[in-house]
């Protein structure tokens, strides 16, 4: 049986703070931070979620293992984004929700040992959580703040808790 997570209006409250490391600023400002980063922690993952994001990693050089991407931004049709991948999965996902294939598709992308766009047909904003839920520790997930910056997500077994918990306050349905 197929179990769809639903975003409550309480949760949507919350999930608007950033849920890692906001980098303010610019697209030069933010990729300058994030080479940066990426360089000394030498991540086990990158995973990019969102258009926009995906986007301007690929511009600073930084090639992620796993693209999460709707060709869209701010809910309008944009022109898909150019990268470099070895395989493209397609993914349903509901807006306001995580789809049960959700876990399985990035699980597959993440255990990949080549770079994966996940393209989602409907909404990729709250699939931040499950990459993350799923990524091995010391990967980085990356996901626009709107207006603001980018967040990074550093996973840890802390964060998994964290996310794991919102994730379980979310409403199931079959």
């Amino acid at each position: 049986m197929r179990e769809v997570h639903i975003l409550t209006p309480s949760l949507r409250k919350r999930l608007k703070q950033p849920l890692g490391l906001l980098i303010r600023g610019s697209f030069d400002r933010t990729s300058r931070e994030l080479k940066e980063l990426i360089e000394t922690t030498d991540p086990a993952k990158i995973v990019t979620v969102g258009d926009r994001v995906s986007e301007n990693i690929l511009k600073t050089g930084i090639v992620p293992n796993v693209l999460i991407v709707d060709n869209r931004v701010m809910r309008r049709p944009i022109a898909p984004v150019a990268g470099d991948v070895d395989e493209t999965l397609l993914l349903k996902n509901p807006p306001g929700t995580i789809a049960d294939e959700a876990w399985r598709v990035i699980g597959a992308a993440l255990r990949s040992d080549k770079r994966v766009r996940i393209l989602v047909e409907g909404e990729e904003d709250l699939l931040a959580l499950v990459a993350a839920l799923l990524a091995p520790d010391n990967s980085i997930v990356l996901y626009g703040q709107p207006d603001e910056g980018v967040v990074v997500i550093k996973v840890t077994q802390e964060a998994k808790r964290t996310l794991s918990n919102l994730v379980d306050e979310m409403e199931r349905h079959n």
